[in-house]
């Protein structure tokens, strides 16, 4: 009998333990009816990310941030509200033609409404619309679920996301070369500079050029290649001179890239990358419009300095023209141009297939950047960020919940708080509006848009 009921409080100890066992189970890997219907209790809203809508789209314009640049609030039926930012030199009026389009939309199904509002984006600051709306979105979503928006695409590769600045010009290299050697104090590990020919310009015999080639095309902005410019072998020489001297301040080891070069012809952008190539710049950025793959090609191929292009395009296909036909060796898409943080991401991974790395333009606001950091996160091919905001004492201000200063040492830390992980300082930006008010009603653009917006018959 003891025997008995020796076993039989075994046995009963040993379901009680499978019971504590599976119902902790089923409950971690939410089976149970209760846990389901509970879960979306614990994110950051008023009911369940399931019934969150769009009801207003309002907008604000900063200035010198460090460019004037539209920010886009999105505010929903619970109470929170998405942070988005149309492209420096970009309408707010590209946003705001959107909104009659999403308003009533669950703003978490962000890759369905960008499907939806994507025919209404264009190449460099057209996209900027499209491309700021859906940065508003993913910051909404990430709300919602209570995450940041690096784990919605997937996690993360890096926890702190390497930075290069720009950094203030001088015709004097040793000047130049002692800024950047200052960039390297602060932290900095990839360096980058102005490389134009209006350094030499002023001097007889460097440049041939016809005078008053622009007014010949109605002082309209013209592709480099119908510019007739090309750089004399005395220009190339004081360019390349100036080179040297930058690099004998801040030494061979450290990354230093180089930009706008000015109108050059494709055979000048090929002796101009020749004549570099003893300093090992890191790359030669749009040497020649991003549309003329076979030119670029032309360049890639005979230059022993990686050519990269990318600031101005949107949506992934014309990357993949450029990295199927490997006619830049890096590419550098600005995810305020590209068409948003999504299609960004598809973008890097598109090009890792092809070999081609990625690094990031970025000229924005603390959101724009925000959203750059998230993609660089969670993209593995990529190499560096730019925050072209150094010189702006207030730029950090402008947000709050974030590590202080958000760029330290060369690095900018993933935040791990839900969406974009910042807020407004309303104070800090008031201070800074290229236009008066703060997020106004748009009541005017609830209505705007044509019946029927479909691409084909």
């Amino acid at each position: 009998m003891t025997k008995s009921n020796s076993h039989s409080g075994s046995a009963s100890h040993g379901r009680r333990s499978f019971l504590k066992t599976a119902t902790g189970a089923l409950t971690a890997g939410l089976l149970v009816d209760e846990t389901l219907d509970a879960y979306p209790q614990n994110t950051n809203t008023n009911s369940k990310p399931s019934d969150l809508k769009i009801t207003d789209m309002r907008m604000i314009v900063m200035r010198g941030v460090p460019m004037t640049s539209p920010i886009i609030r999105i505010d929903t039926n619970q109470g929170i509200y998405g942070l988005g930012e149309v492209r420096d030199g970009g309408s707010k009026n590209y946003a705001l033609e959107l909104k009659s389009k999403i308003l009533g939309e669950n703003p978490c199904n962000v890759n369905r409404l960008f499907r939806k509002i994507k025919q209404f984006g264009g190449q460099a600051r057209q996209a900027g619309g499209v491309s700021g709306v859906e940065v508003a979105l993913w910051d909404l979503a990430g709300k919602a679920f209570n995450v940041p928006i690096y784990q919605m695409l997937g996690g993360k590769f890096r926890d702190r996301i390497r930075i290069y600045c720009d950094t203030t010009a001088s015709r004097e290299p040793k000047v130049f070369g002692e800024r950047l050697k200052e960039r390297r104090a602060q932290g900095f590990t990839w360096l980058k500079m102005d490389l134009g020919i209006n350094l030499v310009t002023g001097t007889p015999g460097t440049v041939t050029r016809p005078e008053g080639i622009q007014q010949q095309y109605g002082g309209l902005p013209t592709r480099h290649m119908f510019m007739a410019t090309e750089v004399t072998d005395k220009g190339l020489a004081m360019m390349a001179d100036y080179v040297a001297a930058v690099r004998e301040v801040v030494g061979m080891d450290v990354p230093l890239s180089a930009d706008h070069f000015g109108p050059l012809s494709v055979n000048s952008c090929i002796r101009l990358g020749k004549a570099l190539t003893k300093y090992n710049l890191s790359w030669l950025e749009d040497m020649i419009p991003w549309q003329e793959t076979e030119l670029l090609k032309q360049i890639a191929a005979a230059v022993d300095i990686p050519i990269l292009t990318g600031e101005d395009i949107y949506l992934k296909e014309p990357f993949e023209v450029l990295c199927r036909n490997h006619a830049v060796d890096i590419i550098q898409p600005d995810l305020l141009s590209t068409g948003g943080i999504l299609e960004t991401q598809k973008i890097g991974d598109m090009a890792q297939e092809y070999g081609v790395p990625m690094a990031l333009h970025c000229a924005h606001t603390p959101i724009g950047a925000m959203a750059s950091v998230h993609v660089a996160a969670a993209t593995e091919n990529f190499l560096v960020l730019e925050n072209h905001a150094l010189e702006v004492p207030f730029w950090g201000d402008l947000v709050d919940g974030i590590e202080k200063p958000i760029v330290n040492k060369g690095y900018i830390t993933v935040p791990d708080k839900p969406g974009l992980g910042i807020t407004l300082n309303e104070a800090a930006c008031k201070q800074h509006l290229a236009e008066p008010g703060w997020f106004e009603p748009t009541d005017q653009w609830n209505n705007v848009g044509r019946p029927n917006d479909r691409l084909w018959s």
